[in-house]
C-alpha cells in the first residue's frame, strides 16, 4: 500500500507529536485521481491526474517566462482510455485558447501526446475533445461525443506545428495551427460537440505508457473569450477529407480558402478529381497542391463529375452553352476537348455502368426531374422513372445489375433502388430524415449516402450534415460522422477502390 508523504516548509513544525504518523495514514495514494490545487499555476485553477495514472503527473508555471511545465503518464487518451494529466479552469461560452508546444526529450512512444483539452468533466470517460500533437508529430483533433463514448479523430495534413488553436464557437470546434511563429491557419479540422456549461477547458500530457512520465512545455498560453458576434465579410473555407469505414477516424488531405466540391477517387487510389470555380483540379491522395485539367471551352462545370471504369475518360456536367443549362460531356483524363453526350438540357450525370457502355443521370423534361440513361456515344436517352417529384442521384451497383438513386416520391428524400432497366424501383430506406446520393461500395457490400435533417427541403449548402453508411447485406445503418456540408459534399462517386475509405468535402464560414 502507498502513502503520501507530506513536506513542510524549513521552520515549520507539527505540535502534535504523532502529528507526522497521522498524516502518512490518512492519505492513501487516490491522491494520484484527486484534484491538487496549486494556487501559482497561472490563468488555470488546478492540476489533475484524470483516470488509472499509476505515475503521478504535475505542473509548474514560470511566470517568468509565462510558460507550463507538464509530466504527465497514462495508459492512452484513445478508444476507451483515458488517462493523462490535467491542467484547467472552468469556463462557459466561446473561446480560444493557443499554445506553443514542446516535448523534452525524444520520448519513449511515438504516440505520446501533448495538447489543448475542452472536457465535461474530470471523470475518466467524460466526453472531450482536444487539439494534440503527438510525439512523431502528428496533429489531430481527438473526441468523444458521449460519456464512455469511443474517441474519434480528425488528422491535421499539417505535421509538427509549433503553435496551436483550439476554438469553440457555440457547438463547433475547430483547430487552427501555426508553423514558424507565422499567423494561425485554419487546419480543417473540425467538429461539432455539445458540451453543458460550465465545461472545462486547459492542456495535458500523456505519456501513452502507464508506467513513466513524459513532459511537455507550453509557453505563450493564452485564452481569448469573445461573443458569438460575426463582423466581417463572410468567408467559406473547404477541406477534402478521407473518412474509413471501420475506424470512422477522419484525415484532411487538402485544405483551402476556395470553394471546392465533390471529390472522385480514382480507380488506382492515387488521386482525387474535384471542382472548383467551374473548372476541374487533380489532388494527389497524399495531399499537395491541385493541378488545373484541361476542359477546353467547358469552364462552368458543376458538381456531377466522375471517372469511367477503365479510369480513361472524365465525364463533366457542364453549363458553358448560352442557354447556361448543363450538358453532359466525357474527355481524356489527362484533358482535352469534351465530346457533348446528351443534346437535352439540363442534364447532370452520376453513373457509369461497369461495361462502360451507358451513363445514367438525373435530367429534367417538361417540368418533371427524373433518372434518365444514354449510350456513351450519345443518341436517345431513355427514361427509367416516371413518378411525380424529383429522382436523382443515379449510379450502378459493382455489377451493373441495380441502380441506386434518391426519390422524393414517398413525401422525404429516400433512398431507392431498381434493376438496370428501370424495372422493381424498390425503397430501401424509410425514416424520418432527407437521405440523398446513394454510393455503392465498389466490393458491393455498402451504400454511402448523405442525410440532412427532417426539415430540410432539396440539398442546399451549408447545412450540419451527416454521411451515413448503411450495409448492404443487412440493411443496417450506422452514423460515419457529422460534418458541416451538405451541397457539394459527396454528390458523386467517391469510394477508395479497396472500399475502406471515402472522399468527402467538409465546409467552414469564417469573418474577415
Amino acid at each position: 500500500m502507498a502513502f503520501l508523504f507530506l513536506i513542510l516548509p524549513e521552520g515549520v513544525r507539527m505540535k502534535h507529536p504523532f502529528a507526522h504518523v497521522m498524516i502518512l495514514f490518512l492519505f492513501p495514494l487516490y491522491f494520484a485521481s484527486a484534484q491538487v490545487k496549486n494556487d501559482s499555476i497561472g490563468i488555470f485553477e488546478n492540476s489533475v491526474d484524470v483516470g488509472n495514472v499509476l505515475v503521478a503527473g504535475s505542473a509548474v508555471f514560470n511566470s517568468n517566462k509565462n510558460s507550463y511545465k507538464i509530466s504527465g503518464s497514462g495508459e492512452n487518451m484513445w478508444f476507451d482510455k483515458d488517462a493523462f494529466h490535467y491542467v484547467w479552469k472552468t469556463i462557459s461560452g466561446d473561446f480560444s485558447l493557443s499554445s506553443e508546444i514542446n516535448w523534452i526529450g525524444t520520448g519513449t512512444n511515438p504516440h505520446r501526446k501533448a495538447g489543448i483539452i475542452i472536457r465535461q468533466n474530470l471523470n475518466a470517460g467524460s466526453a472531450y475533445i482536444d487539439a494534440v500533437i503527438h510525439g512523431d508529430g502528428l496533429t489531430s483533433l481527438q473526441y468523444r461525443e458521449t460519456e464512455t463514448g469511443t474517441t474519434r479523430e480528425i488528422q491535421s495534413n499539417i505535421k509538427s506545428p509549433n503553435k496551436i488553436n483550439l476554438e469553440k464557437i457555440g457547438n463547433d470546434v475547430h483547430l487552427s495551427t501555426s508553423e514558424n511563429d507565422k499567423d494561425f491557419q485554419y487546419s480543417g479540422c473540425s467538429f461539432k460537440i455539445n458540451f453543458d456549461e460550465p465545461f472545462y477547458v486547459g492542456i495535458g500530457v500523456c505519456s501513452h505508457d502507464k508506467n513513466i512520465l513524459e513532459t511537455a512545455i507550453f509557453s505563450n498560453v493564452e485564452l481569448k473569450t469573445f461573443n458569438q458576434i460575426a463582423d466581417g465579410e463572410e468567408m467559406l473555407e473547404s477541406s477534402l477529407e478521407t473518412i474509413n469505414i471501420e475506424s470512422k477516424d477522419r484525415k484532411v488531405i487538402y485544405h483551402t480558402k476556395n470553394h471546392i466540391e465533390a471529390p472522385n477517387w480514382s480507380l488506382d487510389g492515387k488521386y482525387f478529381i474535384f471542382n472548383s470555380n467551374g473548372l476541374l483540379y487533380k489532388l494527389s491522395a497524399i495531399g499537395g497542391t491541385p493541378e488545373k485539367i484541361n476542359t477546353d471551352f467547358a469552364i462552368r462545370c458543376n458538381n456531377d463529375h466522375g471517372l469511367s471504369p477503365d479510369n480513361s475518360q472524365i465525364v463533366i456536367s457542364d453549363q458553358s452553352e448560352q442557354d447556361g443549362k448543363s450538358r453532359i460531356y466525357t474527355l481524356p483524363v489527362i484533358g482535352g476537348t469534351p465530346k457533348l453526350i446528351t443534346k437535352n438540357a439540363p442534364s447532370y450525370w452520376h453513373g457509369w455502368s461497369p461495361d462502360g457502355n451507358t451513363l445514367v443521370y438525373c435530367a429534367e423534361r417538361n417540368g418533371e426531374y427524373d433518372v434518365y440513361s444514354v449510350s456513351i456515344n450519345g443518341g436517345d436517352e431513355t427514361r427509367l422513372t416516371y413518378a411525380k417529384g424529383l429522382d436523382d442521384g443515379p449510379e450502378y451497383s459493382p455489377d451493373g445489375k441495380f441502380i441506386y438513386f434518391n426519390s422524393v416520391r414517398t413525401g422525404k428524400m429516400q433512398i431507392w433502388r431498381m434493376n438496370s432497366d428501370g424495372n422493381e424501383q424498390t425503397q430501401i430506406t424509410n425514416d424520418e430524415f432527407n437521405n440523398w446520393f446513394p454510393h455503392p461500395s465498389p466490393d458491393g457490400k455498402w451504400i454511402v449516402f448523405l442525410t440532412y435533417e427532417k426539415d430540410v427541403d432539396g440539398h442546399p449548402t451549408n447545412k450540419d450534415v451527416m454521411l451515413r453508411l448503411m450495409s448492404l447485406e443487412t440493411g443496417e445503418i450506422q452514423i460515419l460522422t457529422k460534418l458541416f456540408g451538405g451541397q457539394g459534399t459527396i454528390n458523386v462517386p467517391s469510394w477508395s477502390p479497396d472500399s475502406k475509405n471515402i472522399a468527402f468535402v467538409s465546409y467552414r464560414i469564417t469573418w474577415y
